[in-house]
């Protein structure tokens, strides 16, 4: 990997042999494909140091079934902010069992009661900006620090602040390349395989929720064109933050990271950010 103080994302592109162009001609390629066909790409060009981050909504679940159905041995990670639904980590159990993996827990620095003795409680109210940087933008950037690439499940249909999402992205903060093998699909496609498969899923889904994060930040919602319409209701922001940066050097503001719908924090700052990493 690149010097990991280098301002010059560009460069560090370069490096590591993504530049500009480059991601331009693989999103070309990937555009019209199947998810198996770039996750198969993605580890055979990096291998074990390619790992797939789930939330355990309905895209990661598929993308854990194609991972494990095309015998890909790629780490799976989830970050664990301890605020979690008792569903979401059922779920988890469920899927390590059926699978017969570990999915490594990523966790931050302070526990919930450690986080409201430095900061007050309930910092997810005053705050959320601040909490979602604590307990997932620094847990992850730890645990990508060693790492060349993570997939994701985000989808452009999700929301507004995802449609520009592209399969393959540079990640200017953790300092690698991002995947979105389910860029192009629908939230139709995902679950039609989650159910003609029997596929374990949160049950909160059947209740509401179509997107599920923490507890406090995480309510049923009723928005057909937006499925992350429950997180953070009522509030002015749409992300915890993790996806932030891509989103914005996508649309070439990759030196100030994100002023609007969610974090404000120069990625600049976070990337000479050290701190212990918080992993499992």
């Amino acid at each position: 990997m690149s010097n990991k103080t280098d301002d010059n994302s560009n460069v560090i592109q370069l490096e590591t042999g993504f530049s500009p162009e480059r991601l331009q001609e693989l999103n070309a390629r990937f555009e019209g494909a199947h998810p198996d066909e770039i996750l198969k790409w993605g580890f055979q060009y990096f291998g074990s140091d390619m790992v797939l981050g789930t939330g355990f909504g309905p895209s990661g679940v598929y993308l854990i079934d194609r991972i494990v159905s095309e015998g890909l041995s790629v780490p799976i990670f989830y970050l664990d902010t301890q605020l979690l639904f008792d569903e979401t980590y059922t779920l988890r159990d469920q899927l390590e069992e059926r699978y017969d993996i570990d999915i490594i827990q990523v966790l931050p620095e302070l526990t919930p009661d450690q986080q409201a003795e430095k900061h007050g409680g309930e910092l997810w109210k005053r705050d959320p900006d601040n909490c979602c940087y604590m307990r997932k933008v620094l847990p992850l950037k730890n645990f990508l620090s060693d790492k060349k690439a993570w997939i994701t499940g985000v989808r452009r249909n999700q929301s507004e602040t995802r449609q520009k999402t592209e399969i393959i992205e540079w990640d200017p903060v953790n300092e690698v390349v991002k995947m979105n093998p389910l860029a192009t699909w629908t939230n139709e496609q995902v679950w039609d395989y989650i159910l003609e498969r029997d596929l374990p899923y949160n049950p909160l889904h059947d209740d509401g929720y179509p997107s599920i994060g923490c507890i406090p930040c995480t309510q049923p919602a009723n928005n057909d064109f937006d499925e992350r319409s429950g997180r953070w209701k009522d509030m002015d922001k749409t992300e915890c933050g993790i996806h932030i940066y891509t989103q914005e050097y996508q649309k070439g503001n990759g030196k100030s990271g994100k002023e609007n719908n969610g974090l404000s924090y120069d990625y600049k700052i976070l990337r000479s950010n050290s701190s212990t990493n918080s992993k499992e």
